[in-house]
């Protein structure tokens, strides 16, 4: 396997005094995801409740998990079970596909994943934040990079400043889901839209509700 090493050239975006967070585009399920969350920080892999439903995954392909996440503050996030996705790195020829164990939350974000440690072990990635890059080896060996999305990045920072943000106990989820916020127009593949989720490939073709 080759080295894995970052240069100025492996940034991309349009501003490099930044801090933003590493956001990507992936593939699940036969649909393109973006607003990816990669977040070495977090033990676990998240898929959205909106998301989730987006997919049109059928509900009894959810395995049910009881046990509450917890955020940075402490909050108490309740779960409603976790599946396994085949889920795709990078584009074209240069893609990895690994199973990720998805835990499927409901809770307010702006984003539609969240990729914690679990799958970027899995994917073998290296993370360079100063970069907006991450790197990880392909079957054969060689190295596939996949790039930040910086706009995405900052639409989902400002988009997170108009969520509520309530204390997330078992009460707020389940009696009142309507205020769970998770930006769900970004994954009607009707809509002309860069944020869409979008179905690829012929297997998919009925519309997103």
């Amino acid at each position: 396997m080759s080295p894995i090493t970052f240069s100025d050239s492996d940034f991309q975006d349009t501003d490099p005094n930044q801090d933003d967070p590493m956001v990507i585009t992936i593939e699940v399920e036969n649909f393109t995801v973006k607003k990816v969350l990669i977040d070495q920080g977090s033990s676990v892999d998240i898929l959205y409740w909106k998301t989730f439903n987006k997919l049109q995954i059928p509900l009894a392909d959810l395995t049910p998990h009881n046990e509450p996440i917890y955020g940075f503050s402490g909050e108490r996030v309740p779960t409603k079970g976790y599946i396994d996705l085949h889920t795709t790195f990078g584009e074209g020829r240069q893609t990895k596909t690994i199973p990720i164990r998805y835990l499927v939350v409901e809770a307010h974000t702006s984003y539609n994943i969240l990729l914690g440690r679990p799958s970027i072990n899995a994917l073998g990635a290296i993370v360079s934040t100063p970069h907006l890059a991450m790197k990880f080896p392909s079957s054969q060996g060689d190295i596939i990079t996949v790039h930040d999305d910086q706009r995405a990045a900052r639409e989902c920072y400002i988009a997170s400043l108009k969520l509520p943000h309530p204390p997330l106990t078992t009460h707020n989820i389940e009696q009142s889901p309507a205020k769970a916020s998770l930006a769900g127009d970004d994954l009607d593949p009707r809509i002309n839209s860069e944020a869409r989720v979008e179905p690829v490939g012929d297997i998919r073709h009925f519309p997103l509700e």
